[in-house]
């Protein structure tokens, strides 16, 4: 279970943020706080694994709270993902160098938090198996590197956010697969339409392609999201 720290110095929002994390599966929520003095206070009592952090906050800004959890050797192994309405790029680089594992813009949707909770995690495991098996090869040390939130992907014209998200979600509500109908039916959307958001999620990596045979005529194309 990965232990979480939500610093928003609004006390609705960060109950929201709260609701989101503890939906998803593995990540729990140990403390808010809502200043950075408090955030400092609590990350070196609580010992979170990750911090959810504000960089709009009434006496300390996040950028320098995040300057000094990285320069305190208690706090230094915190992981941190930025969430803040902050869009200027002073603040962006600052938290990019600061060691932000990422940086969510709000508002943001659960599905868009969910893919930054689920990276930290498979970062975790890709960390304990380094630490457990001994020496690293190169090649598990480029995974390390090279794991990135996988998000949508740069949608091409005519597909929008929203439905990407919808369909997303569709595909991870059912494990064992949907077809292109299937799929219109649950999403309400199209059969054409279901299908191009389909077939860029396989383009992009997110999804694969199964077929399924049935008694008779062509096998359908059925759609799997990667964990």
């Amino acid at each position: 279970m990965i232990r979480v720290l939500v610093v928003d110095d609004d006390f609705m929002v960060a109950k929201v943020h709260s609701g989101y994390v503890e939906r998803t599966a593995g990540f729990t929520v140990v403390g808010t706080a809502h200043t950075g003095a408090d955030a400092l206070r609590c990350v070196r009592e609580l010992a979170p694994d990750l911090v959810l952090l504000d960089i709009y906050l009434p006496d300390i800004d996040g950028i320098s709270v995040l300057r000094e959890l990285r320069a305190d050797q208690s706090t230094v192994d915190t992981d941190v993902i930025v969430i803040t309405a902050a869009r200027d790029a002073h603040t962006i680089r600052g938290a990019m160098r600061g060691g932000a594992l990422h940086y969510l813009i709000k508002p943001f949707s659960y599905a868009a938090l969910r893919d930054q909770l689920e990276h930290v995690g498979s970062l975790h495991e890709k960390l304990a198996r380094l630490s457990a098996g001994g020496a690293p090869a190169q090649q598990d040390v480029d995974d390390v590197f090279a794991s990135r939130p996988r998000g949508t992907g740069s949608l091409p014209k005519g597909l929008t956010q929203q439905t990407a998200d919808l369909v997303r979600d569709a595909l991870r509500d059912h494990p064992d697969g949907l077809s292109a109908t299937e799929c219109a039916t649950v999403t309400e959307l199209s059969r054409p339409s279901s299908r191009r958001y389909l077939e860029h999620f396989v383009s992009t990596g997110r999804a694969e392609v199964k077929l399924r045979y049935g008694g008779t005529g062509r096998p359908e194309r059925q759609y799997h999201w990667r964990q």
